[in-house]
């Protein structure tokens, strides 16, 4: 994985032994959400202009209440980004996240994803370049090829 430092745009990549849809389905779906996003629950339809929010675990708070900007399943997944399950972070604007999905050998996919318009939320920046998305994709990664979350004892 790659990233650079807290900065207005931020790029991470990770190769995963899996299909595009079955990463796909690992970014909208709340039972395989839950494994890789701290307990998260996805909602989403991935259609463009519709919600995606993420759920505490056990529902009662929202974590995430973002939009659905731009979709073409399976390959590609751009929401706005603002993150209310931390005060801090809430209070800034919103950023924008883009999950690429490209394979070109039998089922290994690349995932990309881009987290850019953050130049008016440092802390935002921060905290994800900090161990953020590098958690969620080793995680994310982690699930899909063995179908343990990576805290799983």
């Amino acid at each position: 994985m790659t990233t650079t430092s807290p900065s207005a745009t931020q790029t991470y990549h990770v190769f995963i032994r899996a299909t595009p849809q079955q990463v796909w389905d690992a970014i909208t779906t709340p039972e395989l959400s839950a494994g890789y996003l701290f307990g998260a629950l996805v909602e989403t339809t991935g259609q463009i202009g519709t919600p995606f929010r993420y759920q505490s675990p056990d529902r009662e708070a929202l974590w995430g209440d973002e939009t659905v900007l731009d979709a073409d399943p399976p390959h590609r997944l751009v929401v706005s980004y603002r993150a209310l399950y931390n005060p801090d972070l809430a209070g800034e604007p919103p950023s924008r996240v883009a999950w690429q999905i490209t394979s070109d050998e039998e089922r290994i996919s690349l995932l990309t994803v881009v987290h850019d318009n953050l130049e008016h939320a440092p802390k935002t920046a921060a905290r994800v370049a900090d161990t953020g998305w590098m958690r969620v994709l080793s995680g994310l990664k982690t699930l899909l090829e063995t179908g343990r979350p990576l805290n799983a004892g």
